[in-house]
């Protein structure tokens, strides 16, 4: 395996085992938060049960992800002293206050899991903000510097090098804003439908039990609101991605030619060779008003760019597809959701519904695994975009194979410890009915 595609494989692999752990450390906090809340207003005892359970399941996965981080920390500098050397001084300080984010969010999720009886239930309360708050800001800090390779400010280039770097410039990059916003929502919408699912699920065998139904209640407030904001934030990133990264979205939607009043495609295979998007449903104009919200817009199509500077079409484009029609389903599934709420239905009896979210328990991270996808993938093959070229930051020492090897090995073996462990925590939920759910904080039926 050349160098390159070892590292690149390396990377890619710990990044997608990360991110799992860095989306549910967004949103699984809020979650514990609200339903302590909601034990510390009504009095429900299982509340409280919800509350410790989540804050047990947010410790193992903070643990997994302060490992896989750290090994992605030394990676960087590992696997590519070349961006390290241009960039690091340039978006040190979005990495430095992810680290300050981190320790933050450490210290009181400590302060939170051992607080219990021993701190005021405000101070409590705000110990588990905290940990929200904390884990929301660590994950935009480390998306501020990934838009900032997108979208690459606060330095001029002179003879090759960075000069008259303005780190605050740096992280104000046009990309900031639109990535950061999709992926905090992406990161509420795939733990609050998964955490959902799994208990919707449970809930077709027993839609009486009275522990699975709040726990659904909670992840429902936290997932469909992000899963129907979710959308407005596409639209901000099309048209930032037409604006400052058109080879990007010109591979996402498989357009090969520059064209006014550009089609939107669905699904389709492109066909590089060919120069064709086939088997594509083509909404007439919809890729020029997503781009510009002008329907006779004109959009840049890959023809406007040298072959050798072209991202994985194939690859991007798929990735691109299947991004949009899971993160659909999610709001369309939420949509329902919120009607039936409305209307005041009774969600945990109706067993479509449990499917439907039964069926979206993954869908959320595999959508997030298919963004960032299209988000790396589509810069290449640049590592900093339109500045450096991935194939001159890769270190040049031989044996990639090896560390990659070991480390999807470390992943996997992680990766089914985390799930055992968690499936502890769901297999031994109470199984409390409806009618006897209700305790007051002293122990009798309300």
């Amino acid at each position: 395996m050349p160098s390159l595609l070892a590292a690149r494989s390396q990377m890619g692999v710990s990044l997608a085992f990360h991110i799992v752990f860095a989306v549910i450390g967004i949103a699984m906090p809020l979650m514990m938060v609200v339903a302590e809340r909601r034990w510390q207003v009504t009095g429900h005892a299982i509340y409280l049960d919800l509350a410790k359970r989540w804050s047990r399941g947010t410790a193992i996965l903070f643990a997994v992800g302060a490992v896989s981080g750290t090994v992605l920390s030394f990676e960087l500098g590992l696997l590519w002293p070349g961006f390290m050397r241009f960039a690091g001084a340039i978006i040190g300080m979005p990495f430095s206050l992810e680290g300050f984010a981190f320790f933050t969010e450490a210290i009181f999720l400590g302060v939170y899991l051992y607080g219990w009886d021993r701190i005021s239930p405000r101070a409590h309360l705000l110990a588990g903000v905290a940990v929200a708050a904390s884990g929301a800001a660590s994950g935009i800090f480390v998306v501020i510097a990934n838009a900032w390779m997108n979208a690459p400010a606060g330095f001029e280039l002179v003879n090759g090098q960075a000069a008259n770097v303005h780190p605050i410039a740096a992280m104000a990059t046009s990309a900031a804003f639109p990535q950061a916003l999709h992926m905090t929502l992406a990161a509420y919408a795939a733990t609050g439908f998964a955490v959902a699912g799994i208990h919707a699920f449970l809930l077709l065998k027993d839609p009486g039990n009275a522990f699975h139904r709040r726990a659904l209640e909670i992840a429902l407030i936290v997932g469909a609101p992000a899963a129907l904001l979710q959308p407005i934030s596409g639209d901000l990133s099309a048209r930032h991605l037409a604006r400052h990264q058109p080879a990007k979205l010109a591979a996402a939607e498989a357009l090969f030619s520059t064209q006014r009043g550009a089609p939107l495609s669905l699904a389709g295979w492109p066909d590089v060779r060919a120069r064709k998007n086939r088997f594509a449903v083509e909404i007439p104009r919809g890729l020029s008003l997503l781009a510009s919200h002008d329907p006779d817009a004109e959009v840049q199509g890959l023809d406007a760019v040298p072959v050798e500077d072209w991202p994985n079409v194939p690859a991007v484009h798929l990735s691109f597809q299947l991004m949009v029609a899971l993160g659909s389903y999610l709001a369309l599934v939420a949509l329902w959701a919120g009607w039936l709420a409305w209307r005041r239905s009774d969600l945990a009896h109706n067993r479509w519904l449990m499917r439907a979210l039964a069926l979206a328990t993954p869908f959320g991270f595999v959508a997030v695994e298919a963004g960032w996808m299209v988000t790396e993938l589509g810069r290449q093959p640049w590592v900093i975009y339109g500045v450096l070229r991935t194939r001159d930051a890769v270190t040049p020492m031989p044996g990639l194979i090896v560390p990659f090897v070991t480390f999807t090995l470390l992943y996997c073996f992680l990766g089914v410890i985390v799930v055992w462990l968690l499936y502890r925590q769901i297999i031994r939920s109470p199984t409390i009915p409806e009618w006897r759910g209700f305790y007051m904080r002293g122990g009798g039926p309300r």
